[in-house]
Protein backbone atom coordinates (compact mmCIF):
# COMPACT_ATOMS: atom_id res chain seq x y z
CA UNK A 1 0.00 0.00 0.00
CA UNK A 2 1.40 3.59 -1.08
CA UNK A 3 1.69 5.84 2.00
CA UNK A 4 0.03 8.68 2.01
CA UNK A 5 2.71 10.71 2.49
CA UNK A 6 4.56 9.94 -0.61
CA UNK A 7 0.88 11.15 -2.53
CA UNK A 8 1.37 15.30 -3.63
CA UNK A 9 -1.63 15.94 -0.65
CA UNK A 10 1.01 14.43 1.56
CA UNK A 11 3.90 16.21 0.07
CA UNK A 12 2.02 19.72 0.17
CA UNK A 13 0.66 19.47 3.57
CA UNK A 14 4.03 18.48 5.22
CA UNK A 15 5.63 20.93 3.36
CA UNK A 16 2.97 23.52 4.26
CA UNK A 17 3.04 22.71 7.52
CA UNK A 18 6.85 22.65 7.98
CA UNK A 19 7.12 25.82 6.41
CA UNK A 20 4.45 27.35 9.19
CA UNK A 21 5.63 25.34 11.99
CA UNK A 22 9.55 26.58 11.00
CA UNK A 23 8.19 30.53 10.61
CA UNK A 24 6.46 30.09 13.78
CA UNK A 25 9.00 28.70 15.72
CA UNK A 26 11.48 31.36 14.41
CA UNK A 27 8.96 34.44 15.72
CA UNK A 28 8.97 32.82 19.05
CA UNK A 29 12.69 32.30 19.23
CA UNK A 30 13.49 35.92 18.15
CA UNK A 31 10.59 37.57 20.31
CA UNK A 32 11.94 35.24 23.38
CA UNK A 33 15.43 35.91 22.92
CA UNK A 34 14.14 39.90 22.54
CA UNK A 35 12.53 39.70 25.80
CA UNK A 36 15.47 38.16 27.80
CA UNK A 37 18.05 40.20 25.97
CA UNK A 38 16.50 43.81 27.36
CA UNK A 39 14.92 42.39 30.33
CA UNK A 40 18.27 40.90 31.24
CA UNK A 41 20.02 43.73 30.08
CA UNK A 42 17.76 45.97 32.09
CA UNK A 43 18.18 44.56 35.41
CA UNK A 44 22.25 44.36 34.63
CA UNK A 45 22.26 47.78 33.68
CA UNK A 46 20.36 48.67 36.90
CA UNK A 47 22.56 46.95 39.23
CA UNK A 48 25.66 48.08 37.73
CA UNK A 49 24.74 51.43 38.04
CA UNK A 50 23.54 51.13 41.66
CA UNK A 51 26.68 49.29 42.57
CA UNK A 52 28.69 52.36 40.79
CA UNK A 53 26.85 54.81 42.93
CA UNK A 54 26.91 53.39 46.27
CA UNK A 55 30.91 53.05 45.62
CA UNK A 56 31.20 56.62 44.65
CA UNK A 57 29.21 57.61 47.95
CA UNK A 58 31.87 55.75 49.95
CA UNK A 59 33.25 57.97 53.08
CA UNK A 60 36.01 57.82 55.41
CA UNK A 61 37.39 55.65 56.17
CA UNK A 62 36.95 53.15 53.06
CA UNK A 63 37.70 55.80 50.89
CA UNK A 64 40.88 56.57 52.48
CA UNK A 65 41.83 52.85 52.46
CA UNK A 66 45.66 53.04 51.14
CA UNK A 67 47.41 49.87 50.23
CA UNK A 68 49.55 48.07 53.42
CA UNK A 69 47.45 50.17 55.61
CA UNK A 70 45.58 48.27 58.20
CA UNK A 71 42.56 46.25 56.92
CA UNK A 72 39.02 47.93 57.25
CA UNK A 73 37.21 46.40 60.52
CA UNK A 74 34.36 43.92 60.19
CA UNK A 75 32.11 46.88 61.46
CA UNK A 76 32.94 49.11 58.66
CA UNK A 77 33.13 46.03 55.88
CA UNK A 78 29.64 45.48 57.03
CA UNK A 79 28.21 48.55 56.35
CA UNK A 80 29.96 48.40 52.58
CA UNK A 81 28.42 45.24 52.26
CA UNK A 82 25.26 46.24 53.10
CA UNK A 83 24.87 49.33 51.47
CA UNK A 84 26.15 47.31 47.98
CA UNK A 85 23.74 44.07 48.90
CA UNK A 86 20.36 43.78 46.81
CA UNK A 87 17.54 41.97 48.08
CA UNK A 88 18.56 38.41 48.25
CA UNK A 89 22.20 39.51 46.79
CA UNK A 90 25.52 38.74 48.22
CA UNK A 91 28.37 41.08 48.73
CA UNK A 92 32.16 39.34 48.98
CA UNK A 93 34.65 42.08 49.91
CA UNK A 94 38.42 41.00 49.13
CA UNK A 95 41.14 43.43 50.83
CA UNK A 96 44.73 42.56 49.81
CA UNK A 97 44.84 39.37 51.40
CA UNK A 98 41.85 39.65 53.70
CA UNK A 99 38.90 38.12 52.60
CA UNK A 100 35.48 39.46 54.19
CA UNK A 101 32.47 36.69 52.68
CA UNK A 102 29.38 36.95 52.77
CA UNK A 103 27.01 34.20 53.99
CA UNK A 104 27.79 30.97 51.64
CA UNK A 105 29.41 32.61 48.53
CA UNK A 106 33.56 33.23 48.46
CA UNK A 107 35.76 34.35 45.94
CA UNK A 108 35.74 30.80 44.74
CA UNK A 109 32.09 31.32 43.29
CA UNK A 110 33.98 34.27 41.08
CA UNK A 111 34.77 33.28 37.00
CA UNK A 112 38.59 33.61 36.67
CA UNK A 113 38.11 36.33 34.23
CA UNK A 114 36.04 38.24 36.06
CA UNK A 115 38.21 38.22 39.26
CA UNK A 116 41.22 39.21 36.80
CA UNK A 117 39.17 41.78 35.35
CA UNK A 118 38.31 43.82 38.28
CA UNK A 119 41.82 44.65 39.34
CA UNK A 120 41.42 46.92 36.42
CA UNK A 121 37.67 48.22 35.87
CA UNK A 122 34.88 47.26 36.86
CA UNK A 123 33.24 43.98 35.14
CA UNK A 124 29.62 42.08 34.97
CA UNK A 125 29.20 38.63 33.72
CA UNK A 126 25.55 36.39 34.07
CA UNK A 127 26.73 32.75 35.54
CA UNK A 128 24.37 29.82 36.94
CA UNK A 129 25.33 28.86 40.65
CA UNK A 130 23.82 25.93 42.15
CA UNK A 131 20.82 25.86 39.75
CA UNK A 132 20.12 29.65 39.76
CA UNK A 133 20.86 32.72 37.62
CA UNK A 134 23.08 35.15 39.16
CA UNK A 135 24.66 38.61 38.16
CA UNK A 136 28.02 38.80 39.05
CA UNK A 137 29.45 42.21 38.83
CA UNK A 138 33.57 43.15 40.22
CA UNK A 139 34.79 46.47 40.72
CA UNK A 140 38.41 47.70 42.32
CA UNK A 141 37.29 50.52 44.87
CA UNK A 142 39.08 53.68 44.37
CA UNK A 143 39.71 56.62 46.46
CA UNK A 144 39.31 60.35 44.53
CA UNK A 145 42.05 62.73 45.75
CA UNK A 146 41.63 66.48 46.42
CA UNK A 147 42.81 66.72 43.24
CA UNK A 148 40.33 64.66 41.54
CA UNK A 149 43.06 61.77 40.59
CA UNK A 150 41.27 58.46 41.32
CA UNK A 151 43.85 56.20 43.24
CA UNK A 152 43.75 52.39 44.12
CA UNK A 153 43.00 51.51 47.60
CA UNK A 154 43.50 47.67 46.90
CA UNK A 155 40.37 47.05 48.23
CA UNK A 156 37.85 45.04 45.50
CA UNK A 157 33.71 44.08 45.97
CA UNK A 158 32.29 41.61 44.03
CA UNK A 159 28.05 41.74 44.35
CA UNK A 160 26.22 38.71 43.42
CA UNK A 161 22.98 40.14 41.85
CA UNK A 162 20.06 37.49 41.88
CA UNK A 163 17.88 37.58 38.66
CA UNK A 164 15.83 34.60 39.48
CA UNK A 165 12.88 37.41 38.77
CA UNK A 166 13.58 37.94 35.53
CA UNK A 167 14.39 34.34 35.10
CA UNK A 168 10.80 33.59 36.23
CA UNK A 169 9.07 36.14 33.83
CA UNK A 170 10.99 34.07 31.19
CA UNK A 171 10.01 30.56 32.39
CA UNK A 172 6.26 32.18 32.36
CA UNK A 173 7.03 33.39 28.94
CA UNK A 174 7.69 29.69 27.72
CA UNK A 175 4.70 28.91 28.18
CA UNK A 176 2.67 31.31 26.75
CA UNK A 177 4.98 30.75 23.31
CA UNK A 178 4.41 26.84 23.58
CA UNK A 179 0.74 27.47 23.51
CA UNK A 180 0.83 29.72 20.49
CA UNK A 181 3.17 27.62 18.77
CA UNK A 182 0.91 24.54 19.27
CA UNK A 183 -2.15 26.87 18.28
CA UNK A 184 -0.29 27.99 15.81
CA UNK A 185 0.75 24.15 13.96
CA UNK A 186 -3.15 23.29 14.32
CA UNK A 187 -3.84 26.14 12.30
CA UNK A 188 -1.33 25.31 9.85
CA UNK A 189 -2.14 21.97 9.95
CA UNK A 190 -5.65 22.77 9.17
CA UNK A 191 -5.11 25.10 6.69
CA UNK A 192 -2.84 23.32 5.05
CA UNK A 193 -5.27 20.20 4.39
CA UNK A 194 -8.37 22.52 3.14
CA UNK A 195 -5.24 24.39 0.75
CA UNK A 196 -3.98 20.96 -0.34
CA UNK A 197 -7.89 20.40 -1.13
CA UNK A 198 -8.55 22.94 -3.28
CA UNK A 199 -5.53 22.82 -4.90
CA UNK A 200 -5.64 18.53 -5.57
CA UNK A 201 -9.34 18.78 -6.46
CA UNK A 202 -8.79 19.67 -9.95
CA UNK A 203 -5.86 17.32 -10.31
CA UNK A 204 -8.15 14.43 -9.31
CA UNK A 205 -10.91 15.77 -11.33
CA UNK A 206 -8.20 15.63 -14.10
CA UNK A 207 -7.33 12.36 -13.48
CA UNK A 208 -10.95 10.98 -13.34
CA UNK A 209 -11.36 12.36 -16.89
CA UNK A 210 -8.60 11.16 -18.48
CA UNK A 211 -9.51 7.32 -16.54
CA UNK A 212 -13.19 8.11 -18.49
CA UNK A 213 -11.71 9.02 -21.64
CA UNK A 214 -9.19 6.00 -21.90
CA UNK A 215 -12.43 3.95 -21.11
CA UNK A 216 -14.15 5.24 -24.43
CA UNK A 217 -16.72 8.12 -23.20
CA UNK A 218 -14.98 10.75 -25.42
CA UNK A 219 -17.68 13.11 -24.57
CA UNK A 220 -16.09 13.79 -21.30
CA UNK A 221 -15.21 18.00 -20.18
CA UNK A 222 -14.44 19.71 -17.33
CA UNK A 223 -16.06 22.82 -16.14
CA UNK A 224 -13.18 25.67 -16.13
CA UNK A 225 -12.82 27.85 -13.22
CA UNK A 226 -10.86 30.85 -12.51
CA UNK A 227 -7.77 31.94 -14.81
CA UNK A 228 -4.90 30.00 -12.96
CA UNK A 229 -2.71 27.43 -14.51
CA UNK A 230 -4.87 24.23 -13.24
CA UNK A 231 -7.93 26.06 -15.71
CA UNK A 232 -5.42 26.64 -18.39
CA UNK A 233 -4.52 22.74 -18.06
CA UNK A 234 -8.50 22.18 -18.17
CA UNK A 235 -9.00 23.93 -21.03
CA UNK A 236 -6.00 22.33 -22.97
CA UNK A 237 -7.69 18.87 -22.06
CA UNK A 238 -11.02 19.86 -23.33
CA UNK A 239 -9.50 21.19 -26.17
CA UNK A 240 -7.57 17.70 -26.38
CA UNK A 241 -10.18 15.48 -26.08
CA UNK A 242 -12.31 17.82 -28.75
CA UNK A 243 -10.35 16.82 -30.82
CA UNK A 244 -9.97 13.45 -30.05
CA UNK A 245 -13.44 13.19 -29.97
CA UNK A 246 -13.67 14.30 -33.32
CA UNK A 247 -10.68 12.34 -34.79
CA UNK A 248 -12.57 9.04 -33.71
CA UNK A 249 -15.67 9.75 -34.70
CA UNK A 250 -14.17 10.29 -38.26
CA UNK A 251 -11.93 6.56 -37.81
CA UNK A 252 -15.33 5.24 -36.76
CA UNK A 253 -17.42 6.59 -39.50
CA UNK A 254 -14.57 5.69 -42.44
CA UNK A 255 -14.00 2.30 -40.55
CA UNK A 256 -18.42 1.46 -40.55
CA UNK A 257 -17.91 2.85 -44.07
CA UNK A 258 -15.49 0.37 -45.52
CA UNK A 259 -17.55 -2.61 -43.73
CA UNK A 260 -20.47 -1.33 -44.88
CA UNK A 261 -18.75 -1.53 -48.43
CA UNK A 262 -17.34 -4.85 -47.84
CA UNK A 263 -20.08 -6.36 -47.44
CA UNK A 264 -22.08 -4.80 -50.16
CA UNK A 265 -19.46 -5.72 -52.06
CA UNK A 266 -19.46 -9.21 -51.20
CA UNK A 267 -22.99 -9.17 -51.62
CA UNK A 268 -23.20 -8.03 -55.09
CA UNK A 269 -20.77 -10.66 -55.95
CA UNK A 270 -22.65 -13.00 -54.95
CA UNK A 271 -25.02 -13.00 -57.45
CA UNK A 272 -22.67 -13.65 -60.53
CA UNK A 273 -20.74 -16.25 -58.61
CA UNK A 274 -23.92 -17.88 -58.08
CA UNK A 275 -24.55 -18.31 -61.55
CA UNK A 276 -21.09 -19.13 -62.45
CA UNK A 277 -20.92 -21.86 -60.01
CA UNK A 278 -24.01 -23.42 -61.37
CA UNK A 279 -22.31 -24.41 -64.69
CA UNK A 280 -19.12 -24.91 -62.89
CA UNK A 281 -20.21 -28.91 -62.66
CA UNK A 282 -20.83 -28.53 -67.04
CA UNK A 283 -17.43 -26.89 -67.81
CA UNK A 284 -15.86 -29.93 -65.72
CA UNK A 285 -17.59 -32.56 -67.66
CA UNK A 286 -17.16 -30.49 -71.12
CA UNK A 287 -13.29 -30.11 -69.69
CA UNK A 288 -12.63 -34.12 -70.15
CA UNK A 289 -13.31 -33.79 -74.23
CA UNK A 290 -11.95 -30.40 -74.74
CA UNK A 291 -7.85 -30.21 -76.04
CA UNK A 292 -5.76 -30.22 -73.53
CA UNK A 293 -4.52 -26.41 -73.80
CA UNK A 294 -8.55 -25.04 -73.47
CA UNK A 295 -9.18 -27.98 -70.78
CA UNK A 296 -6.18 -26.57 -68.37
CA UNK A 297 -7.32 -23.36 -68.89
CA UNK A 298 -11.05 -24.33 -67.87
CA UNK A 299 -10.08 -25.98 -64.97
CA UNK A 300 -7.93 -23.14 -63.84
CA UNK A 301 -10.77 -20.99 -64.60
CA UNK A 302 -13.15 -23.65 -62.54
CA UNK A 303 -10.54 -23.11 -59.52
CA UNK A 304 -10.15 -19.66 -59.15
CA UNK A 305 -14.23 -19.25 -59.25
CA UNK A 306 -14.09 -22.00 -56.25
CA UNK A 307 -11.73 -19.70 -54.47
CA UNK A 308 -13.46 -16.93 -55.24
CA UNK A 309 -16.99 -18.32 -53.75
CA UNK A 310 -14.68 -19.03 -50.96
CA UNK A 311 -13.42 -15.47 -50.79
CA UNK A 312 -16.61 -13.83 -50.75
CA UNK A 313 -18.43 -16.28 -48.00
CA UNK A 314 -15.50 -15.30 -46.00
CA UNK A 315 -15.77 -11.90 -46.48
CA UNK A 316 -19.49 -11.80 -46.04
CA UNK A 317 -18.70 -13.54 -42.54
CA UNK A 318 -16.02 -11.32 -41.59
CA UNK A 319 -18.31 -8.51 -41.96
CA UNK A 320 -20.60 -9.95 -39.89
CA UNK A 321 -18.81 -9.86 -37.06
CA UNK A 322 -17.27 -6.46 -37.64
CA UNK A 323 -20.86 -4.99 -37.49
CA UNK A 324 -21.24 -7.50 -34.34
CA UNK A 325 -24.46 -9.21 -36.07
CA UNK A 326 -22.90 -12.77 -35.04
CA UNK A 327 -25.04 -14.85 -33.12
CA UNK A 328 -24.88 -17.83 -31.47
CA UNK A 329 -27.61 -20.66 -32.05
CA UNK A 330 -26.52 -23.57 -29.40
CA UNK A 331 -27.54 -26.66 -29.50
CA UNK A 332 -26.11 -30.29 -28.12
CA UNK A 333 -24.25 -32.42 -30.84
CA UNK A 334 -22.10 -35.30 -30.76
CA UNK A 335 -18.62 -33.54 -31.24
CA UNK A 336 -17.42 -36.74 -32.96
CA UNK A 337 -20.25 -37.05 -35.74
CA UNK A 338 -20.24 -33.11 -36.46
CA UNK A 339 -16.31 -33.11 -37.36
CA UNK A 340 -16.65 -36.30 -39.24
CA UNK A 341 -20.19 -34.70 -41.17
CA UNK A 342 -17.77 -31.55 -42.03
CA UNK A 343 -14.52 -33.69 -43.72
CA UNK A 344 -17.12 -35.80 -45.37
CA UNK A 345 -18.93 -33.07 -46.56
CA UNK A 346 -15.79 -31.35 -48.36
CA UNK A 347 -14.04 -34.51 -49.07
CA UNK A 348 -11.52 -35.00 -46.75
CA UNK A 349 -12.77 -38.01 -44.65
CA UNK A 350 -9.85 -39.90 -46.45
CA UNK A 351 -6.68 -37.37 -45.44
CA UNK A 352 -7.69 -36.91 -41.83
CA UNK A 353 -7.93 -38.80 -38.62
CA UNK A 354 -10.10 -38.42 -36.33
CA UNK A 355 -9.55 -39.43 -32.69
CA UNK A 356 -12.58 -38.72 -30.60
CA UNK A 357 -14.77 -40.28 -28.59
CA UNK A 358 -18.18 -41.14 -29.78
CA UNK A 359 -20.16 -40.87 -26.64
CA UNK A 360 -18.65 -37.09 -26.62
CA UNK A 361 -21.52 -34.21 -26.43
CA UNK A 362 -21.14 -30.92 -25.99
CA UNK A 363 -23.27 -28.08 -26.29
CA UNK A 364 -22.09 -25.32 -29.02
CA UNK A 365 -23.35 -23.69 -32.33
CA UNK A 366 -23.16 -26.40 -34.68
CA UNK A 367 -22.59 -24.07 -37.70
CA UNK A 368 -19.79 -22.14 -36.36
CA UNK A 369 -17.96 -25.43 -35.18
CA UNK A 370 -18.32 -26.39 -38.40
CA UNK A 371 -16.52 -23.20 -40.10
CA UNK A 372 -13.47 -24.17 -36.81
CA UNK A 373 -12.83 -27.54 -37.63
CA UNK A 374 -13.04 -27.30 -41.60
CA UNK A 375 -11.02 -24.05 -41.77
CA UNK A 376 -8.21 -25.64 -39.35
CA UNK A 377 -7.94 -28.65 -41.35
CA UNK A 378 -8.19 -27.13 -44.74
CA UNK A 379 -5.23 -25.35 -43.45
CA UNK A 380 -3.66 -28.08 -42.53
CA UNK A 381 -4.42 -30.20 -45.89
CA UNK A 382 -2.86 -27.11 -47.78
CA UNK A 383 0.02 -26.33 -45.82
CA UNK A 384 0.81 -28.97 -44.12
CA UNK A 385 1.73 -33.30 -44.68
CA UNK A 386 0.07 -36.09 -43.57
CA UNK A 387 -1.35 -37.64 -41.09
CA UNK A 388 -3.37 -34.55 -39.99
CA UNK A 389 -4.93 -35.92 -37.35
CA UNK A 390 -7.96 -34.69 -35.36
CA UNK A 391 -8.62 -35.08 -31.53
CA UNK A 392 -10.91 -33.57 -28.62
CA UNK A 393 -11.86 -34.51 -25.43
CA UNK A 394 -13.80 -33.06 -22.48
CA UNK A 395 -11.91 -31.76 -19.82
CA UNK A 396 -13.52 -29.79 -16.38
CA UNK A 397 -12.68 -26.52 -17.98
CA UNK A 398 -15.20 -27.38 -21.70
CA UNK A 399 -14.04 -29.07 -24.88
CA UNK A 400 -10.72 -29.17 -26.18
CA UNK A 401 -10.07 -30.39 -30.06
CA UNK A 402 -6.61 -30.38 -31.78
CA UNK A 403 -5.74 -30.68 -35.67
CA UNK A 404 -2.23 -31.84 -36.04
CA UNK A 405 -0.03 -32.00 -39.31
CA UNK A 406 3.33 -33.15 -39.52
CA UNK A 407 4.49 -31.11 -42.56
CA UNK A 408 7.49 -28.33 -42.15
CA UNK A 409 5.64 -26.28 -39.54
CA UNK A 410 4.86 -22.29 -39.72
CA UNK A 411 7.97 -20.67 -39.34
CA UNK A 412 8.37 -18.90 -35.93
CA UNK A 413 8.80 -15.15 -37.19
CA UNK A 414 4.84 -15.97 -38.49
CA UNK A 415 3.36 -18.17 -35.44
CA UNK A 416 2.06 -14.66 -33.60
CA UNK A 417 0.51 -13.83 -36.85
CA UNK A 418 -1.29 -16.30 -38.15
CA UNK A 419 -4.71 -15.07 -36.88
CA UNK A 420 -4.22 -11.91 -38.88
CA UNK A 421 -6.76 -10.84 -41.51
CA UNK A 422 -5.22 -11.74 -44.99
CA UNK A 423 -1.70 -12.83 -43.71
CA UNK A 424 0.09 -16.02 -44.89
CA UNK A 425 2.68 -17.54 -43.57
CA UNK A 426 5.54 -17.28 -45.84
CA UNK A 427 3.30 -15.85 -48.29
CA UNK A 428 2.74 -19.47 -49.74
CA UNK A 429 -0.48 -21.09 -50.77
CA UNK A 430 -3.49 -20.17 -52.77
CA UNK A 431 -5.71 -19.38 -49.72
CA UNK A 432 -7.10 -16.22 -48.66
CA UNK A 433 -5.57 -15.35 -45.57
CA UNK A 434 -9.17 -15.08 -43.43
CA UNK A 435 -9.60 -18.87 -42.50
CA UNK A 436 -8.03 -18.85 -39.26
CA UNK A 437 -9.02 -15.29 -38.23
CA UNK A 438 -12.68 -16.50 -38.73
CA UNK A 439 -11.89 -19.46 -36.93
CA UNK A 440 -10.91 -17.87 -34.12
CA UNK A 441 -13.34 -15.30 -34.13
CA UNK A 442 -16.26 -18.11 -33.96
CA UNK A 443 -14.14 -19.55 -31.19
CA UNK A 444 -14.21 -16.24 -29.66
CA UNK A 445 -17.62 -15.71 -29.98
CA UNK A 446 -18.30 -18.84 -28.18
CA UNK A 447 -16.02 -17.73 -25.18
CA UNK A 448 -12.65 -19.43 -25.76
CA UNK A 449 -9.62 -19.80 -27.86
CA UNK A 450 -8.01 -21.50 -30.61
CA UNK A 451 -3.61 -20.96 -30.20
CA UNK A 452 -1.04 -22.43 -32.21
CA UNK A 453 2.10 -23.74 -31.13
CA UNK A 454 5.17 -25.97 -32.96
CA UNK A 455 5.72 -29.59 -33.24
CA UNK A 456 8.25 -32.18 -33.69
CA UNK A 457 7.19 -32.15 -37.19
CA UNK A 458 4.25 -30.00 -38.08
CA UNK A 459 1.96 -27.86 -36.36
CA UNK A 460 -0.77 -28.60 -34.03
CA UNK A 461 -3.51 -26.13 -33.36
CA UNK A 462 -5.88 -26.60 -30.08
CA UNK A 463 -9.46 -24.78 -29.56
CA UNK A 464 -10.69 -24.68 -26.21
CA UNK A 465 -14.49 -24.09 -25.68
CA UNK A 466 -16.61 -23.22 -22.49
CA UNK A 467 -19.14 -25.30 -21.21
CA UNK A 468 -22.15 -23.35 -22.35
Amino acid sequence: MRRIYTGLRGRLVITFTLIAVTASALVAVIGYELVKNRLVGRAEQVAVNEVRDTLEGIRVPIGAVWPGDSPPTDAEISVLQKGLRTPGGVVVVRYENYLYPDGPFSMADVPADVAAGATRKMVSKRQRINGRMWLIIATPVWRIEPIHTAQPTGMSVVVFVPLSDEEQILNDLRRPLATAGGIMLVIALAVALVSARRVLLPVRQLGSAARALGAGHLDTRLPVRGQDELAELTATFNDTAAALERSVSELRALEAMSRRFVADVSHELRTPLTAMTAVTDMLYEEAERLPSEPAAAVRLVLREIERLRTLVEQLIEASRFDSGTATLHLDTVNVADAICDCLEVRGWLEQARVNVPQGLAFTLDPRRFDVIVANLVGNALRHGEPPVVVTARSTPNGLEMKVRDHGKGIPPSDLPHVFNRFYKAGARGDGSGLGLSIARANAHLHGGTISVRPQEPGTLFTVWLPPA
